[in-house]
């Protein structure tokens, strides 16, 4: 599965940003796809998952409320919609895809077996 991600760039506090993660190849062998962040010299931190096969999301208790992942499956295409962004959220986001059981919860970063390039996401204030 090859991944595809884009969509970052400079905001300005309170503005939005959309993301886009598209998938390629054998994507039948995943049915999760997620977003991750991370900062210069901080390990990648979970932000928002979706199991599409169980149609369940799951979102780090930062960005709930503010952000919303979606799909769409006929483009394989993940997207995640970041409203009223501060600059705690600036970082280096990575989209990943894996198969996770449905059910159990998303967060956990060894579940993604494959992962897109970073985009940049900076919130000036």
């Amino acid at each position: 599965v090859q991944l595809q991600a884009s969509g970052g760039g400079l905001v300005q506090v309170g503005d939005s940003l959309r993301l886009s993660c598209t998938a390629s190849g054998r994507t039948q062998i995943v049915n999760t796809m997620g977003w991750f962040r991370q900062d210069p010299g901080k390990g990648r931190e979970f932000v928002a998952a979706y199991n599409y096969a169980a149609g369940t999301t799951q979102y780090t208790n930062s960005v709930k409320g503010r952000f919303t992942i979606s799909r769409d499956n006929a483009k394989n295409t993940a997207y995640l919609m970041m409203n009223n962004l501060n600059p705690a959220d600036t970082a280096v986001y990575y989209c990943a895809a894996g198969q996770i059981p449905i059910g159990r919860d998303m967060d956990l970063i060894t579940y993604y077996t494959h992962w897109g390039q970073g985009t940049q996401v900076t919130v000036s204030s």
